[in-house]
């Protein structure tokens, strides 16, 4: 049974959550280097009883100062809090990253919301971790502050994998290369789009392999082409298996990126209903056919080496 948690939309925090261990960061795609932060954290929570909670931000800073910066996320706002309460957090607070709270001195983050509002005891946070005004804030300051506002830092050292430090850069990277396996891994679990079927041409309807067509949205681009998924609806825990193409759909001219999912021995109408896509096994590169035979003849191919890869 995973624990309900609070969810504060600021830092304005009952009593009962004052004085806890808060972990501070955006925690994309929450992978293994960040449940190491977690883990330590619940050690720390055994010794002292103190409760856990996390702090992040929405959108993520990188993308509010970057507007150009669109397909960027391993996971949407409602994974990473499903995740992160599946981690057995106390309560989390998701603020509003905006103009105002971006020119927030560091000083003043430190005094007037960490001591002010919170009173932590414990703060983990990464090494590399930036706040305040023009990112002059670090975890040397928040070191240089301890004794003042009566908290303790703690930053972890970096999990590192095959020579490499485990963070959510290294992971998009791994997703663009279509090096999925090992990004999986390191997510301990499918990597995962969350999105609502839209309508479409219908192209797939005709050929014979009807699709869901779904926006991927902000989400990181993952190297184009054929993968073996599995889909769920929002709110169901039946787990279908099907096969799903991102790209632009070359053979019939498009523009836009799209994530096409045929669902094997289904019937029935998705329009508008929020699926999962779990993506299991990269199967081949997207590329362009001649004609709509030779696009019917290689989707029957990818179908069987999904359907073998899905057992």
């Amino acid at each position: 049974m995973v624990k309900k948690i609070k969810d504060y939309n600021n830092f304005n925090i009952s009593k009962v959550h004052k004085n806890s261990i808060i972990l501070i960061g955006n925690f994309d795609g929450v992978h293994v280097g960040h449940q190491k932060l977690f883990n330590l954290a619940k050690k720390y929570q055994k010794k002292f009883r103190l409760k856990i909670g996390v702090v992040t931000f929405e959108p993520m800073p990188k993308m509010f100062f970057n507007k150009k910066l669109k397909n960027f996320r391993i996971s949407n706002l409602n994974q990473k809090k499903l995740l992160i309460q599946k981690l057995g957090v106390d309560f989390i607070i998701t603020k509003k990253f905006d103009k105002n709270f971006s020119k927030i001195k560091y000083f003043s983050f430190i005094r007037n919301i960490l001591y002010k509002k919170m009173e932590p005891k414990f703060i983990f946070v990464s090494n590399n971790f930036r706040f305040g005004n023009k990112r002059e804030g670090n975890v040397k300051q928040l070191i240089k502050y301890e004794k003042i506002f009566d908290y303790k830092i703690n930053k972890p050292k970096p999990l590192i994998s095959k020579n490499k430090i485990v963070s959510s850069t290294f992971i998009r990277k791994l997703l663009i290369k279509g090096n999925l396996n090992y990004a999986n891994k390191l997510l301990t679990r499918n990597w995962s789009i969350e999105s609502v079927v839209q309508k479409g041409r219908q192209m797939g309807k005709k050929i014979g392999f009807p699709t869901c067509n779904l926006d991927i949205k902000d989400y990181i681009t993952p190297k184009l082409g054929v993968y073996a998924v599995k889909i769920r609806r929002k709110n169901t825990k039946k787990i279908l298996n099907g096969i799903a193409n991102l790209g632009y759909r070359p053979t019939f001219n498009q523009k836009k990126i799209l994530l096409e999912v045929h669902i094997f021995n289904f019937s029935g109408n998705l329009y508008n209903k929020v699926l999962t896509i779990d993506f299991i096994s990269f199967i081949r590169n997207e590329k362009k056919f001649k004609n709509v035979n030779q696009l019917r003849k290689q989707i029957s191919s990818d179908l069987a080496i999904a359907k073998k890869k899905l057992n």
